[in-house]
């Protein structure tokens, strides 16, 4: 899932396995972008079932009284797992929820709104301080691979969004009316993008598993070949016993 992806050279410092963490962490990265006056901004992401974690309301205090530069962005998609926003929450409207902090709610499900909400959010954390926004968004499948999604709401529930809040199918519709493509293209374009997936599940597939070095590899900061990392028991752990750079 996005939690394991990481770009350091493009600003995207990936998520984390502890529910919520991002928001302290983003607080941090904030802290830096203040620190270092490069008039830049830290976005730091969560869902609704990660809005009652303490962390966020105690990262979020310390950055209002620094004013750091800091966009705490809410993804709503109504459900935490299994668990409807209503029966988790004693208050959903999640962008109300910084107190001190302003909020504001857009709709997730448009990529135009998304755009220009972004760029608001930029310049008000930058120049003024942090600030709550709540996209509000849904998911169509379930949370994870043994979750069917339809346990705990009907498939008529999903058809419905899909039909009339769908943002690809927005922004096809978009891109029709003010005539910059035809649906002709728009068909073009879709069956290049299933061919590029198509492809690229099957060379992944095809590839073979990665050595089992690989497990040790980029775990520290400028680790040297000896450095040690103890496995579940010594005879499986890598590098030199005591080395420690």
């Amino acid at each position: 899932g996005s939690m394991h992806m990481y770009k350091a050279d493009a600003n995207f410092y990936g998520g984390n396995g502890i529910v919520g963490s991002q928001a302290p962490l983003g607080a941090g990265m904030a802290f830096a972008h203040k620190y270092n006056n490069d008039g830049c901004c830290a976005f730091a992401l969560y869902g609704d079932g990660a809005s009652n974690q303490g962390q966020l309301f105690e990262a979020l205090n310390m950055a209002a009284l620094m004013k750091l530069p800091l966009v705490y962005v809410c993804e709503n998609n109504q459900y935490g797992m299994g668990t409807s926003k209503k029966r988790s929450s004693a208050n959903d409207d999640y962008y109300t929820r910084g107190g001190y902090v302003p909020g504001i709610k857009c709709d997730g499900m448009n990529v135009l709104s998304v755009r220009e909400c972004t760029k608001f959010l930029k310049k008000h954390a930058v120049e003024v301080g942090p600030i709550v926004v709540e996209f509000d968004t849904y998911r169509y499948h379930g949370h994870s691979m043994s979750d069917p999604g339809i346990t705990y709401r009907n498939r008529d529930e999903v058809s419905q969004v899909r039909a009339a809040r769908d943002p690809v199918d927005r922004a096809k519709r978009y891109c029709i009316d003010t005539e910059l493509v035809t649906e002709a293209e728009i068909k073009e374009i879709d069956k290049e993008v299933k061919a590029e997936v198509a492809a690229a599940v099957e060379a992944a597939k095809a590839a073979p598993p990665p050595e089992q070095s690989e497990l040790w590899t980029d775990v520290h900061v400028g680790q040297s070949k000896d450095f040690f990392m103890r496995g579940p028991d010594i005879s499986t752990s890598s590098g030199v016993y005591g080395t420690n750079r």
